[in-house]
């Protein structure tokens, strides 16, 4: 009990932990970085296809500084955000009655189950002769993207809700909908987060994919462009962006889960 309370008082694992977390993360990230530049430097690999750190240091500073790449990153950012509210609206209204009705998800959970596993980029020719190569495609794929695991994650959760919840809600007759906002959803509020953080990643592949096939404005079409040009660093400086904003927004969601 005292050695307990003085590890406490000097700060014990409680404080000693994030520290050594943020130690093992620092250190990796170097040994992930030396690595890069050693390969960089061996000649093993074809010249300039993983460039020294130092030149995609400058084409990430020069990116930034690029005043068309925001038109492109707002185009991208708009496309995810639409895409990723579509989607998860979707996704939940078919996962509540999924996991709510037998009926319902007997007919509809095994073609959700078996879309699910099926790489999305075989729905863009099917986006494009709905909606056209324009924004609307790009919109349909994330939403797609996105649909899957919010309806799945859903229909499990709600699933998982005490049946007691249900009878209550049936027997003072509430309807279908005040069912699902009174009984259901504040049930699935964690289950709802999770979710929310599956489909925004899926949204952004999504609508990256459909950038690079068919798009003229975008971090995907811009992206492509440094390929077909061979600009290394700056394909990966446009892929370190789409990275550090992915991971940005799924850590504000993370912050939101915690809340709840």
């Amino acid at each position: 009990m005292a050695e307990t309370a003085l590890t406490r008082a000097a700060g014990g694992p409680s404080v000693l932990r994030p520290t050594r977390v943020s130690l093992i993360r620092a250190v990796t990230l170097l040994a992930l970085l030396g690595a890069w530049e050693l390969l960089a430097r061996s000649g093993w690999l074809y010249e300039g296809v993983v460039p020294p750190l130092e030149k995609v240091v400058a084409a990430c500073v020069q990116l930034l500084l690029t005043p068309a790449m925001y038109r492109h990153l707002g185009v991208t950012a708009w496309e995810v955000a639409a895409g990723f509210a579509l989607g998860f609206a979707a996704g939940v209204a078919c996962g509540v009655p999924m996991g709510a009705g037998r009926f319902f998800g007997d007919a509809v959970g095994p073609y959700v189950d078996a879309f699910a596993t099926a790489p999305k980029i075989i729905f863009l020719p099917i986006a494009m002769l709905l909606f056209g190569t324009g924004i609307g495609s790009k919109l349909a794929l994330g939403a797609a993207s996105a649909f899957f695991p919010v309806a799945i994650n859903t229909a499990a959760g709600v699933r998982q809700i005490d049946p007691v919840l249900a009878r209550v809600g049936r027997s003072f007759r509430l309807s279908a909908w005040q069912m699902a906002t009174r009984i259901y959803f504040p049930a699935l509020r964690r289950s709802l987060v999770t979710s929310m953080r599956l489909a925004f990643g899926l949204a952004v592949v999504g609508v990256l994919l459909a950038e690079i096939k068919l798009s003229s404005a975008g971090l995907g079409f811009l992206a492509n462009e440094y390929y077909t040009r061979f600009r290394v660093p700056d394909l990966y400086a446009v892929l370190i962006l789409v990275f550090a904003l992915a991971v940005g927004a799924n850590s504000l969601m993370g912050r939101l889960a915690r809340r709840f």
